[in-house]
């Protein structure tokens, strides 16, 4: 009786492993960023940021894993991007998929992830109208709309500026950065009198003609837009060595101009520079300050996150999410579902996914840059809380559709 006793129980403890067993799931998750070339310090804050998450909070997932399938998307141009998400697809059969740094590769997988409902987790492309392209992409970066539309009241408002010029990185972020911002500013009234468009993504150009055109026409305000990176040193270091400050002219545009792993390189010439973000490392939140220093932990304490490294540090918990919530399968729809209205208390403030357009709803802070003793910082000057999508808010051309 005894022995028949211990069979049974074993019996039922062996079925119950058996049952938890069956209940885990190991999900394979795949990273699309640049990790060579100019974009390649892109990618690794990107990765960064997720990888600090997961390091953190894998316990969260129980029994749940996650297998990371990393590609590199090399260029801007869209089209390696593509061919790494069809072979994470259809060879590595992926369960999600994230990182996705510039718009034309989010913009480039979109039919595919729409085929193959599939979910995408976008840390970065900024273009507005890329949700729009597929029911399942959602992102938890930003949006152009978000900075240049507001950006908008500081330039007409508190600076002055009747008249502007935009200078532009001629790619679709670009393109929609200046319309975010032309469509503002007209409607306060004032009048951007010239759109400049300045190279593309990849290399850095000389930026010195296209900015000597601009200070011809004597301007109160020059809205710029470039990808950050090296691009955006070029631009603080142009504006200055033609001394437009000193002509009246000021300038404004995006954070990717103060990007935090740019900005000390910078130097005098960055010092009241007036921009329109949602992240910096300074900011003296505890969310934050634990951040920074589990990064510099992680990373070394030369290393410091960027915006893009809160992006995938956000986006990592979004992924968390959707595996935690979703039972069973994860396809397109179940996961869209999971993230329509998550909110998260991330170290760039409060954030939360709109759940009627997949987008993400972030404070957006007024940034001017300071100096304090030898070191360049970011000051809050204001913060406008709960901002949405602004393209799609007032249903501006593609985002309307």
């Amino acid at each position: 009786m005894k022995t028949t006793a211990y069979h049974a129980l074993w019996v039922v403890l062996l079925t119950l492993c058996l049952v938890d067993t069956a209940d885990a799931k190991a999900i394979k998750v795949g990273m699309v960023l640049p990790l060579s070339g100019g974009g390649a310090q892109f990618g690794d804050q990107i990765e960064k940021g997720a990888m600090l998450y997961y390091n953190l909070h894998k316990a969260d997932l129980g029994d749940n894993h996650i297998t990371f399938i990393k590609r590199d998307s090399k260029n801007p141009g869209g089209s390696v991007a593509k061919a790494v998400t069809q072979e994470l697809i259809v060879r590595e059969k992926v369960d999600l998929l994230t990182g996705y740094v510039y718009s034309p590769d989010a913009i480039s997988i979109a039919p595919l992830v729409t085929k193959a409902d599939i979910p995408v987790v976008i840390m970065n492309a900024g273009t507005a109208w890329i949700t729009k392209l597929s029911p399942n992409i959602a992102r938890v970066s930003f949006t152009m709309w978000q900075s240049g539309y507001l950006m908008v009241e500081h330039a007409a408002s508190k600076m002055g500026c009747k008249q502007a010029i935009s200078g532009y990185t001629n790619f679709p972020p670009g393109k929609d950065s200046v319309e975010a911002f032309k469509r503002g500013f007209e409607s306060a009234g004032g009048k951007v009198i010239d759109e400049i468009p300045m190279g593309g993504p990849q290399d850095v150009p000389d930026f010195t003609p296209f900015f000597q055109r601009a200070k011809d026409q004597k301007p109160n305000c020059l809205y710029i837009f470039v990808p950050a990176g090296n691009h955006a040193t070029a631009v603080v270091k142009t504006f200055a060595e033609l001394g437009m400050k000193d002509t009246g002219i000021s300038l404004i545009g995006p954070g990717d101009l103060t990007q935090d792993t740019k900005l000390q390189e910078m130097g005098e010439a960055a010092v009241g520079l007036s921009t329109m973000h949602h992240y910096a490392a300074d900011y003296q939140t505890p969310e934050n300050q634990a951040f920074v220093a589990a990064w510099k932990q992680a990373y070394g304490a030369a290393s410091t996150p960027d915006f893009l490294g809160v992006q995938g540090y956000d986006g990592m918990a979004a992924i968390f999410h959707v595996i935690n919530t979703v039972k069973g399968k994860i396809t397109g729809s179940s996961a869209m579902a999971a993230l329509k209205g998550w909110a998260f208390n991330s170290p760039r403030g409060p954030i939360s996914i709109d759940p009627e357009t997949r987008e993400i709803v972030q404070n957006i802070y007024l940034h001017e840059v300071a100096k304090e003793g030898d070191r360049l910082t970011i000051r809050i000057k204001h913060t406008y809380e709960a901002v949405k999508d602004q393209c799609k808010a007032l249903k501006f051309d593609q985002c309307g559709h």
